[in-house]
C-alpha cells in the first residue's frame, strides 16, 4: 500500500468515511475531522510510518507541517519519510 493510500485510509477512519469518499483536495474540516480527530490522525500516522510529525496541537498555525488538505498532509509525510531515510 502506498503512503498516499495509507494516509487516506487513516484520515477516512477518523472521518468515519470510506477511503473512496476522501479526495486529495478535501480539508480535514470538509471531512468533519475536529482538532481531537486531527491529533488522533497524526498519532496514527506517526505510528504507521514510524516518524515524528512536527505538529503542535496547541498551536497548529505555528507548526511547519501543512495540514490544509489531504494532499498537503500526504506530501508532508512523504517528505518526512524521505528525510528519515537519508
Amino acid at each position: 500500500m502506498s503512503i498516499k493510500d495509507k494516509v487516506i485510509e487513516i484520515v477516512a477512519e477518523q472521518a468515519v468515511l470510506e477511503p473512496g469518499d476522501v479526495s486529495l483536495d478535501n480539508t480535514l474540516e470538509d471531512l468533519g475531522i475536529d482538532s481531537l480527530g486531527l491529533v488522533e490522525s497524526i498519532f496514527a500516522i506517526e505510528e504507521e510510518f514510524d516518524i515524528q510529525v512536527p505538529f503542535n496541537a496547541n498551536e497548529p498555525e505555528a507548526s511547519d507541517f501543512d495540514i490544509s488538505s489531504v494532499q498537503s498532509i500526504i506530501a508532508g509525510i512523504e517528505k518526512l519519510i524521505a528525510e528519515q531515510k537519508s
